[in-house]
């Protein structure tokens, strides 16, 4: 199943040290059903409101680590608030989210929760949050930091330009220019150029550059 509802007794298991006992208080004050996912490409987290007699809903992927957890809940959990004290004609992501989620991050902080890096990049973005985690880049940044990586497992923006690196579904690209926050990427099979956000995590094939002249890869790609 792609969701499990996860026993709040474990939930500490998935948490920072030191909070458990603040999330479970706002778990059971709304009687939050909590469901852990599976990794989400899209996503990291998401929420349902209560109605028809189901209750709040909330899941968060189980693959972040414990910081980037947190941070995900609590985005989840803002959503509810904002529902819940304004009703459900305001923008999902507009001031009454953000006036909450900035006050949920402020009290985590204030707890001394996060290392100093996170803290600091949480209370550059407190009085207005990105709609995601993922369009905050110094955020996800700092965040990875914390993140088990296999070997070779990084980040675009780490690469020297031109380097090959493949995705999660073995496509195998070529790192080309910059363009604002994004790279402009060559699949190798296909020759078309995409863009990759800086800090998209790929699988490091090759941290030199390489001459699309006389590399293999490249030479194949064009005789097809």
């Amino acid at each position: 199943m792609p969701k499990q509802q996860v026993p709040l007794q474990t939930l500490e298991n998935f948490l920072p040290p030191g909070c458990t006992e603040e999330v479970l208080h706002f778990l059971n004050q709304y009687g939050v059903q909590l469901t852990i996912s599976r990794k989400r490409a899209s996503i990291l987290g998401d929420y349902r409101f209560a109605g028809n007699g189901i209750p709040h809903r909330i899941s968060v992927n189980g693959n972040l680590n414990p910081y980037g957890f947190l941070v995900t809940l609590l985005h989840e959990l803002a959503h509810l608030l904002a529902f819940e004290n304004s009703g459900r004609s305001i923008q999902p992501h507009g001031k009454e989210w953000k006036q909450h989620f900035g006050k949920l991050l402020a009290w985590f902080i204030q707890k001394k929760i996060f290392p100093s890096d996170i803290e600091s990049a949480l209370e550059k973005s407190i009085h207005n949050p990105a709609a995601s985690t993922c369009g905050d880049l110094n955020l996800l940044r700092v965040l990875s930091k914390y993140d088990k990586k296999p070997e070779g497992v990084g980040m675009i923006e780490d690469l020297p330009e031109n380097s090959l690196f493949s995705i999660g579904n073995g496509r195998i690209f070529r790192k080309g220019e910059k363009m604002r926050t994004r790279f402009k990427c060559q699949e190798i099979a296909t020759g078309k150029w995409y863009l990759f956000s800086a800090v998209y995590e790929i699988m490091t094939l090759s941290d030199k550059p390489v001459d699309s002249a006389t590399n293999p890869l490249f030479l194949s790609s064009q005789t097809k």
